[in-house]
């Protein structure tokens, strides 16, 4: 069998080519640290010694069931888009830890950006970005580091520093790292950064001025299906490489190569032609198959605080001791019991984009329990989700029939049965959730030069999936879904510095009603 290997940062998994079979996987988890109050790093050299990790203990497995590795024809990388890294070319160490997508360090940055901008518009960049002015995405985390900290602001000067994203950085120690590493990206990743022109599909000059970011220290940009170069290593085969960012992946994985059709790890709804918003969703690259073949485009909505709400109950509340107890406590209560939680511990993302929210549970009574709040957390995913996919509804005019899932959390079938509740169509759940795995493999085994996986219509493979119907009528549903949608309005506005209560100790907000 022809086999394409997929290494994730902190997961790596064999695909069979002719059949989409995992055949073997490994994952590490990689850890996070929170130096301050809303700052997320990441240690790139654990990144590094993870990546490493999975794909040895793949290899070993693949022995173990008597594989030769020598049949591992492709190397696909996908990872978190908009994480943020600046390293040393000379010395190949990294210059500062990576700042994670929900970093909210540069919040300053951003008032600062929009309010230079004509009206005070955040959407001012998006005619080229397809994106708001926000913390979210890469520029700004860059400008951060290159003011910030002194060894990135000297590399700049000797002009030994180099940006990339997780991809950039994975790619580049692959590939030999200070001894001739590839130094590039993908359409997609790039597409993420607030520096990329989706209609020229290039870095551009205007976007760099206007953050004040060097072109020079930018990576390359190729499609998402060619070989970048060959992985360098002497417990590996040498063998090519080739990247693509999360949520493309997933779409690919998904087998979306149709106009209109959407998943949702974060949602996205496939387009041949870039699609800007009108109500709050990022217009991104999803991918571009190979050198010559025209870019597709997606509508997204980003669910920021998904997984993570359910790792929050479990690490910071110690609810529970694993993150499967939370659908035996919520299946337990079977309803939240009127109670509400909006996870917006970094603001809200799509389709509000409003970093000064904060997460809120509402509706609290004295009967409610544990058991109630893990409901209201699951129910929480399903709400963002509604509330993207009514927008996605009101930008394309072609409402959505049914939505396909993927990521860790579909493991969760109450999880699955209420976001069909509330969304009111189906779900349909492959059996095998690792798409974003499979996707980056197709596209490693598609590549011109590999050549071992087709990704034309009649000769695409079959995955299994299961299906979820809506079981509640669909006035329950809209009640249920306008009560989430007044609990978002009080978490909104919640980072000001004025007084929260009037000297009659009513809320200047709320008149005499009070969340919590």
């Amino acid at each position: 069998s022809w086999i394409a290997l997929n290494a994730r940062g902190e997961e790596g998994g064999v695909f069979n080519a002719k059949t989409a079979e995992l055949i073997s996987h490994h994952q590490v988890e990689i850890n996070q640290s929170f130096p301050k109050e809303g700052w997320v790093e990441e240690d790139p050299r654990e990144i590094m010694q993870s990546v490493h990790e999975c794909i040895e203990r793949t290899c070993e497995k693949l022995c173990k069931l008597n594989i030769d590795v020598s049949n591992i024809k492709a190397v696909g990388v996908t990872n978190q888009r908009e994480t943020t890294l600046v390293w040393d070319k000379d010395t190949g160490e990294p210059l500062y830890n990576a700042i994670v997508w929900l970093d909210l360090r540069t919040q300053s940055t951003v008032e600062r950006l929009i309010n230079k901008a004509p009206g005070r518009n955040k959407n001012h960049l998006r005619h080229k970005t397809g994106l708001p002015i926000s913390t979210y995405f890469s520029a700004v985390k860059l400008r951060w580091l290159l003011d910030n900290v002194d060894e990135v602001h000297e590399a700049f000067l000797s002009q030994r520093a180099m940006f990339g994203t997780v991809d950039s950085w994975i790619i580049w120690c692959l590939t030999g790292g200070k001894n001739g590493g590839v130094h590039c990206t993908d359409v997609s990743n790039a597409s993420r950064t607030m520096l990329f022109n989706i209609h020229t599909m290039d870095w551009d000059p205007e976007l760099c001025r206007y953050f004040d970011i060097p072109m020079e220290i930018l990576p390359s940009v190729r499609s998402s299906s060619e070989i970048y170069g060959w992985m360098v290593s002497s417990d590996t085969p040498h063998i090519t490489l080739r990247c693509l960012g999360d949520q493309s992946a997933a779409l690919v994985g998904q087998m979306c190569f149709n106009e209109g059709q959407a998943k949702n790890t974060d949602v996205n709804s496939l387009f041949f032609d870039p699609v800007i918003s009108d109500h709050g969703l990022l217009t991104t690259v999803a991918y571009k198959l190979g050198k010559d073949e025209p870019a597709c485009y997606a509508l997204e909505g980003s669910v920021a605080i998904a997984g993570a709400v359910v790792r929050w109950l479990k690490d910071n509340m110690g609810m529970v001791q694993s993150s499967s107890e939370i659908e035996k406590l919520a299946a337990a209560a079977g309803t939240s019991y009127g109670c509400y939680f909006v996870p917006a511990f970094s603001g809200l993302y799509a389709p509000y984009w409003e970093p000064s929210a904060r997460g809120i549970i509402c509706g609290l009574t004295q009967f409610t329990n544990r058991n109630h709040l893990a409901f209201a957390a699951l129910e929480a995913v399903c709400f963002q989700t509604r509330e993207i996919l009514d927008a996605m509804n009101q930008d394309s005019g072609v409402p959505l029939t049914q939505l396909k899932v993927d990521g860790g959390m579909t493991s969760n079938r109450l999880l699955m049965q209420l976001q069909a509740d509330i969304l009111c169509i189906p779900v349909v759940r492959p059996t095998m959730s690792e798409t974003t795995a499979l996707g980056v493999a197709m596209a490693a085994g598609a590549a011109e030069g590999v050549g071992v996986w087709s990704l034309s219509p009649g000769q695409l493979p079959h995955v299994t999936s299961e299906r979820y119907e809506p079981q509640i009528n669909s006035e329950e549903s809209e009640y249920r879904f306008a009560r989430w949608k007044k609990a978002v309005q009080k978490a909104m506005n919640w980072e000001t510095t004025e007084p929260c209560y009037n000297g009659s100790g009513k809320s200047l907000h709320t008149g005499s009603d009070f969340s919590c």
